[in-house]
């Protein structure tokens, strides 16, 4: 059972399904919550019972054992007597609290604001707003010793922070005036943080209040004289100075630019026009790549423009509706399965529909979208319709058409194990096309498709290249999702070229940060425990993941092995028979690996022949690592272990 900690607010745990762990009394509660704020470290009992009580009673080192007894039952409920906690540690002279640190909201938070110090704008406000409400009251609000009081404090001032990293993310979006409310209640109740007096002065200015700007930090000025006995320091002076000189207005900037456009738009183009549904698409297709929540958006948002183009009875506009999000993709398991299969849907309707004169590039659009959407599924269709868009784009030579069409080809070539090679000529020509036509978003595709490429070659120097200029181009053109992506594989370089067990598990938990609410379900679920167990099975160690591990997609593949390690070989042999043939994506040759191995130790003959012949193909490559993300090592080792099991077949 996966168990998680709550200490911002009242102290508390919650199991695996999200329920409320009974914690017992206040005491136990203690226990926890001390050894939270000691991050892992031991605490000596000494400490517990000196941290416990002003004054101990005798006796109080066995209560402190006692607690600790009754924690451990209610956090393992399922551990077997006489096993040793996993989870609440004796450790020498004391306890330890081994959790990840993904299951404690206070770790939690101190990772969201750090990372978010070095994202963009509307990445940073995501990750923000999300973890500030992890925030349920005052941290430990149940207890007040000392050793509380000074972890409350530190965490305090890190939500102080991330408030006001939250508005300078907000201000730099040119949302000025959203801000000014929440900062007017920040500084009225912490006069002492000058950056939110600072903040505050600003996007006053920035939404077109200047005197009430300059008027806020007159008091500033005089509450840190009157109750600090401070002059105010270095920035807010040259703000201040900045802004009596108006050096820092912002009538001609990106947000008054915006503003004044989308006003003229308003005013110039009817509520109903068929242009304004045509502009919507351009304006989710730039939405889309702003970051998780401009994802998570164009995809909803996209579904409504299509359902609105075909209520309006016109094929060709519902053809440029659903050809013009021209996103480009770059995982194969879709974020949404069934909002994908509508978008197909849609497609081929429109496709029916349009008459004999419509544009040979609306079609191949129609037909690049078919491809792309119907990733990962066993059908014909989406090959065939990745085949024909390429060759009408090749015909009318129009580059951006040209590289929405080998979008299409590239998620339609995971038929078999093996094809790297392929992958990386159709990500070599996007780099050429995006080169030569400016087209940076193709660009990043183009690099990211080499990089998986490259990495599954085992080419790792190439596959550096183009991790480093996709970071190069998402950082000039705003794309934070590409950082995902070379992240993960980095870690996958880590654990691939033989860095130490313990380093690679490392690397992939760091790389793990970058998936909550990065807005890809289809990337996030599950690719931790799954990065892990490839790593395990490479190494040939158990399958020991703690109860509750949540799998995701890749459960199927990996509960024969998990349920090995647990000694229920029975129970894995029926898990097995199951398990079905991966699908043709990224992960194919990491799942068939997986199978081979619990194959291997069950002696299922029929399963191992199974797999080795689904990984031939693949003989040359790195199991896994054509996802840039994860690996399970050379598949030629893994069909080494196949033959000696198999022996003379």
């Amino acid at each position: 059972m996966r168990v998680s900690f709550g200490v911002l607010g009242p102290v508390t745990a919650w199991d695996g399904t999200g329920a409320p762990v009974d914690l017992k009394g206040p005491r136990h509660r203690a226990v926890l919550a001390r050894l939270i704020v000691a991050r892992g470290r031991v605490v000596p009992v000494g400490h517990l019972v000196e941290d416990l009580w002003d004054d101990p009673p005798p006796g109080a080192v066995g209560a402190v054992r006692t607690f600790v007894a009754a924690l451990r039952r209610r956090l393992e409920p399922h551990r077997p007597p006489r096993e040793p906690a996993r989870l609440l540690v004796t450790d020498g002279p004391g306890y330890a609290l081994r959790a990840a640190p993904d299951t404690v909201d206070a770790w939690r938070f101190a990772d969201a604001v750090t990372a978010a110090a070095d994202e963009l704008p509307r990445s940073a406000l995501d990750r923000l707003d999300t973890a500030l409400g992890w925030w349920r009251g005052p941290a430990y609000a149940d207890f007040d010793q000392p050793w509380a009081r000074a972890d409350r404090h530190r965490l305090d001032q890190m939500r102080l922070t991330a408030v006001e990293r939250r508005a300078e993310a907000l201000l730099a979006l040119g949302l000025a005036a959203d801000v000014v409310p929440d900062l007017d209640a920040h500084v009225a109740d912490h006069p002492w943080r000058e950056d939110g007096w600072r903040l505050l002065a600003l996007a006053l200015y920035r939404a077109g209040r200047q005197a009430d700007a300059l008027a806020v930090l007159r008091r500033a000025r005089e509450l840190l004289r009157d109750q600090l006995g401070l002059d105010p320091g270095p920035r807010l002076r040259g703000l201040e100075a900045d802004l009596r000189r108006q050096a820092d207005a912002e009538p001609t900037g990106p947000a008054r630019v915006w503003a004044d456009a989308a006003a003229a738009y308003e005013r110039s183009v009817v509520p109903g026009a068929r242009a304004r549904l045509e502009s919507t698409v351009g304006l989710l297709r730039s939405l889309a790549v702003t970051g998780p929540g401009g994802l998570e958006a164009a995809r909803d948002q996209r579904v409504a423009a299509i359902d609105a183009a075909e209520q309006l009875g016109d094929p060709d506009l519902t053809a440029r509706v659903i050809g013009g999000y021209d996103v480009p993709a770059i995982w194969t398991r879709a974020d949404d399965p069934e909002q994908a299969a509508r978008v197909v849907a849609a497609a081929e309707r429109a496709l029916a529909g349009l008459g004999p004169d419509a544009p040979e590039a609306t079609r191949a659009r129609l037909l690049a979208t078919v491809a792309v959407e119907s990733r990962g599924l066993p059908s014909t269709r989406g090959p065939e319709a990745a085949r024909q868009a390429e060759a009408i784009a090749r015909r009318l030579a129009d580059p951006a058409l040209l590289a929405q069409a080998l979008n299409g080809v590239f998620m339609q070539t995971f038929h078999r194990a093996g094809l790297a090679a392929e992958r990386d000529a159709v990500g070599a020509e996007l780099v050429t096309l995006a080169d030569r036509h400016g087209l940076a978003p193709v660009g990043i595709l183009g690099h990211l498709i080499r990089v998986q490429a490259r990495g599954a070659l085992a080419d790792f120097a190439t596959a550096d290249t183009h991790a480093d200029a996709a970071d190069r181009l998402a950082a000039r053109h705003e794309s934070p999702l590409t950082g995902v992506f070379t992240t993960w594989y980095r870690a996958m370089r880590t654990a691939a070229t033989g860095a130490p067990l313990p380093e690679a598990e490392a690397a992939y938990r760091s790389a793990a940060t970058r998936l909550a609410g990065c807005g890809m379900p289809g990337v996030e679920r599950g690719l931790l425990p799954l990065a892990l167990l490839c790593l395990r099975v490479w190494h040939d160690l158990p399958a020991d993941f703690p109860d509750g591990t949540d799998w995701g997609p890749y459960a199927p593949w990996a509960r024969p092995l998990v349920l090995l390690a647990a000694d229920r070989r029975a129970d894995a042999a029926a898990a097995l028979r199951r398990t079905p043939a991966p699908p043709r994506d990224l992960l194919l040759e990491a799942l068939w690996t997986l199978t081979g191995h619990a194959a291997v130790a069950l002696g299922d003959r029929d399963a191992i022949r199974r797999a080795r012949a689904a990984l031939a193909p693949a003989a040359h490559e790195l199991a896994g690592a054509g996802s840039g993300m994860l690996t399970a090592g050379p598949v030629a080792t893994h069909l080494d272990r196949f033959d000696a099991a198999l022996g003379s077949d």
